[in-house]
């Protein structure tokens, strides 16, 4: 089969070129993790849409349907994070073979329905049917927060340091596990202890691939500090999304690897699988951490608003003048620079 012409920006940016950008109650359209339209005068409505496609983001040979439901809620409700919101309602259609089993379809509805409830969330309605093979979900997420609070990917400044949330790499290194053989199969028992199932030294990694969270406190925190220049989620690796970030602000940005959080937990599963540990962690994806900018003198804000919610944030770089995103890494030949911009997943230049 011959290779696309076109790669997934290519194709947004057209679909975005084609699109009306204006209309009653349109603050933001295309190009941020959300569109944002107004709800009153003091807030907005936030909406976002995301797709879950077997074979291209889960294996159910190995993705317990549980563990995939509650997935699917967060990978949607970390996009109105990104933009300091709330999640409210939720929409979802399933597209599910007709000889599914009942059972699965449980299981999923209840990791589903779960991952609502400790989000807060409402599912208020969606649509089913039969696909031809594979299962689909595709839900889409309604957030509201304060309209003076949204964070936007379009205003970081050059100077700014660019700060990441939890650890990186963790979920691209879980689902190359299982893709080894390295891990096992299908979980045998009750999925609220799947963790149990795994060496201990992969447990982080098996989680942040199987059940990652949204990061809705921190984000919203941080907006309240009124620090942040801009912000979005990571899910396609810190390589694209940063890059997709310095893109709407007009700038540049260079990161060190050295200062990219996470190094130690992905040890054990680096010398299994004979694996760099930045590769995973500048281009696996699905992180779903956030990625944000502000000011070097708003540190202590920063850090104390993270405190707050028990997790931890890692000023990994800074935004400058120009464009691309730069790695900085020190080898055996001394310090090192590359290009590394929209070098993480594309949905249309996968190998």
């Amino acid at each position: 089969m011959m290779k696309p012409v076109m790669t997934e920006r290519d194709l947004i940016e057209q679909i975005r070129n084609l699109a009306c950008d204006k209309g009653e109650g349109l603050v933001q359209g295309i190009g941020d993790d959300c569109a944002v339209v107004e709800k009153d005068q003091q807030h907005v409505w936030l909406l976002t849409m995301d797709t879950l496609v077997e074979s291209v983001h889960f294996d159910c040979s190995w993705h317990p349907p549980y563990l995939l439901g509650r997935k699917a809620v967060s990978v949607n409700v970390s996009d109105i994070a990104a933009m300091g919101g709330r999640p409210v309602f939720t929409l979802l259609s399933l597209g599910l073979p007709a000889d599914f089993a009942p059972e699965w379809a449980t299981e999923l509805s209840r990791g589903i329905n779960d991952a609502c409830h400790q989000y807060g969330c409402l599912l208020i309605g969606g649509d089913t049917v039969c696909s031809p093979e594979k299962v689909t979900l595709t839900l889409t997420l309604i957030g509201e927060t304060e309209k003076d609070r949204v964070l936007y990917r379009h205003a970081a400044c050059p100077g700014d340091t660019i700060w990441v949330s939890g650890s990186l790499g963790y979920a691209a290194a879980g689902l190359d596990c299982f893709r080894s053989g390295e891990v096992g199969g299908a979980l045998t028992g009750d999925p609220s202890e799947y963790l149990s199932e795994y060496p201990s030294e992969l447990a982080p990694c098996i989680k942040a691939h199987l059940d990652p969270e949204a990061r809705v406190d921190l984000a919203r925190a941080l907006a309240q500090t009124g620090c942040v220049h801009a912000m979005m989620d990571l899910s396609d690796g810190l390589a694209t999304d940063l890059s997709h970030l310095c893109q709407r602000s007009k700038v540049g940005a260079r990161i060190e690897a050295e200062k990219l959080p996470g190094r130690t937990g992905l040890a054990h599963a680096a010398s299994l699988l004979k694996k760099k540990r930045v590769d995973w962690m500048i281009a696996g994806g699905e992180d779903y951490e956030l990625l944000f900018t502000a000011d070097p003198k708003d540190s202590h804000a920063i850090l104390a608003a993270a405190a707050g919610q028990g997790v931890r944030v890692s000023p990994v770089g800074s935004i400058s003048v120009g464009q691309g995103v730069i790695l900085r890494q020190k080898t055996a030949r001394g310090d090192e620079e590359q290009q590394v911009a929209f070098q993480g997943f594309d949905h249309f230049t996968r190998n």
